[in-house]
């Protein structure tokens, strides 16, 4: 099989590195990673198979990390990683759906074969596939053990890209730009939600430039109406109004690295309380992008659009980004920095988030968002899709 691997074997190897210096920091010797986006950011690892137990093991006294899963999937590590084979390790495939045994009964006596049951283990007690049963087991089955939270030590790892990730999240930018404009050109009255969606799928993957498209971590959002006073609706068969609000949500994906983009339209001559919830927004955006430099705090760009929006009468609870990169289902953030109040991270060069700008009010909402990078001259724009509210005649 000719897999075209995303990085050469040294990145990996930086970032295990990187790894490890936090976790002797943060006082650990094992490291056990069963989000996805983690477990492909230390390995390359890539499979759609965390719907069952799965890991990657990082141990300060191992050269390269371990990868645990089940046997059918194994041959997915062997493609998709540069583990040696004695790294790539299967559990019995009769403990898949078992009632009373759990993969991670085997996890454990993996562990124990290497010395490793009396460790400092962390865990990631906050990521979607960290079931509190496989917990159960790890920690009956490592009782002499010191395992806690890991306080998502690899996603804090993943926040400063390097120049190869941006070379995907920059791809990614450019795909959803297209995808985006052609969203916004399906847009005509009596055309169904669900047509709508099925091209932007469609377009996700089809790529730009023999560059494809991977499944983002979050499906397509769209909302119309009074619809769009909620952020997070999916498609229906109803058909577009003659005249309305949509607000589309979209992402794209370069070898799972994200950028997601919103806009908003108004199907015929919009209101002019739309009009100017719209122009509040995209003013503040654009400043906060201005201010986003190297040595900023993430809290002191909050507060630069927080403050446009007070001065024109809005206020908005609901943080106004996150940081993105590397993303599998459910989600496309990386679940560390949020651009909110109290935020008190220092901005990076290379540090990378969806600038979401939305404003949800009780009848309607307006939302224009930009993902990009964090440079010396500010925030640099992964997308050039208009900012403005685009009006369809």
């Amino acid at each position: 099989m000719n897999y075209q691997k995303p990085f050469l074997p040294n990145e990996f190897d930086r970032r295990v590195l990187n790894v490890k210096k936090r976790m002797e920091k943060a006082g650990f010797d094992l490291l056990i990673c069963q989000d996805p986006a983690n477990m492909g950011w230390l390995t390359g690892f890539d499979s759609w198979s965390f719907y069952t137990p799965q890991a990657v093991m990082v141990h300060l006294k191992e050269d390269m990390p371990f990868w645990f899963g089940r046997p059918i999937d194994a041959k997915s590590a062997h493609i998709t990683t540069n583990l040696p084979a004695g790294n790539i390790v299967s559990f019995s495939e009769t403990l898949v759906h078992h009632p009373d045994d759990h993969p991670f009964d085997e996890l454990c006596d993996l562990i124990t074969s290497k010395s490793w049951g009396s460790d400092r283990i962390g865990v990631e007690l906050d990521t979607h596939y960290y079931t509190a049963r496989a917990h159960q087991h790890l920690v009956r089955g490592l009782p002499n053990a010191k395992i806690s939270n890991n306080r998502e030590l690899v996603n804090w790892a993943r926040l400063v890209k390097s120049e190869a990730e941006l070379v995907y999240m920059r791809e990614a930018g450019r795909i959803i730009s297209k995808t985006m404009r052609e969203a916004i050109a399906k847009l005509k009255p009596g055309v169904r939600e669900y047509e709508v969606i099925a091209d932007v799928y469609r377009n996700q993957v089809l790529g730009v430039d023999g560059k494809f498209g991977d499944y983002t971590g979050l499906c397509p959002l769209i909302q119309v109406g009074e619809g769009t006073s909620t952020p997070h609706l999916t498609w229906s068969d109803q058909p577009l109004p003659k005249s309305g609000l949509v607000v589309m949500e979209l992402g794209a994906a370069r070898r799972h690295y994200t950028t997601p983009l919103t806009r908003t339209v108004h199907i015929g001559k919009p209101p002019e309380e739309v009009s100017r919830l719209a122009a509040v927004i995209v003013e503040g955006g654009d400043v906060a992008l201005e201010a986003a430099k190297p040595g900023v705090t993430v809290e002191d760009v909050a507060a630069v659009f927080q403050s446009i929006l007070k001065r024109n009468g809005y206020s908005k609870d609901s943080r106004v980004g996150y940081s993105i990169g590397i993303a599998y289902p459910p989600d496309w953030g990386e679940r560390t920095v949020s651009i909110r109040a109290g935020e008190r991270t220092p901005l990076q060069e290379g540090m990378c988030f969806h600038f979401q700008s939305g404003v949800w009010l009780d009848d309607f909402g307006a939302a224009i968002s930009e993902p990009f990078v964090v440079t010396a001259k500010g925030g640099q724009r992964f997308c050039d899709v208009e900012r403005r509210l685009i009006v369809i005649d």
